[in-house]
């Protein structure tokens, strides 16, 4: 299988120089980096290639690294139930670039770019109606950025007086996740033995 598979990123890096930056096949999968211009036409490429024909767009996400300057990998996973082959598709971009939509070549994209948008908030340019999807109107913040804070921003709940959803701040704040990793059985009666604190510990 990985044989087949470097043969087809040999043909794609042969065949569209001007899309394929590089590629890879590790763990047996093939993963192909594309600048964020070129997707569309690789995708194409992929999808009416008579080599190729991966008919099935699988899925489509992204990936936070809050540290690099191009701080999203945009990732796309392809199927060809002709070839018997998966790809996946990787394109960096900024957190201020626009993604192209791939919502002409595989409608499916439509949903899975919404979603995209609507946790990590990369925008797709040309897309027909880009919205949240997940969460609610008016919701703040994009949550599989990894410096959202794991309590959100506000709280839903329903009030009995009011008899109505409200919206309120969090209350609680980050500092109430300090767990103690050195003891799974903090609290319990019964300690087992080598789980006991040492009096430095407790102090």
């Amino acid at each position: 299988m990985s044989e087949a598979l470097n043969e087809l990123g040999a043909l794609l890096e042969l065949n569209r120089p001007d899309c394929v930056i590089s590629y890879a096949v590790e763990h047996g999968e093939l993963t192909v980096n594309v600048a964020p211009a070129a997707l569309v036409g690789l995708v194409e490429y992929l999808k009416s290639d008579r080599n190729c024909r991966f008919s099935t767009l699988v899925d489509i996400t992204a990936v936070d690294y809050p540290s690099r300057e191009k701080r999203f990998d945009m990732v796309y996973h392809f199927l060809s139930m002709y070839q018997n082959h998966r790809i996946r598709l990787r394109v960096m971009v900024r957190e201020d670039e626009m993604v192209p939509s791939i919502v002409p070549v595989y409608p499916a994209a439509n949903w899975f770019e919404r979603e995209v948008y609507d946790m990590f908030g990369i925008l797709f340019a040309g897309h027909p109606d880009l919205r949240r999807i997940l969460t609610d109107y008016g919701f703040r913040g994009f949550p599989l950025r990894k410096d959202f804070p794991t309590t959100g921003y506000t709280e839903v709940r329903y009030d009995e007086v009011e008899k109505r959803v409200v919206y309120e701040p969090v209350s609680l704040v980050q500092e109430y996740r300090q767990f103690d990793f050195m003891s799974p059985w903090e609290g319990a009666e019964y300690i087992l033995p080598g789980d006991e604190k040492s009096p430095e510990a407790k102090g």
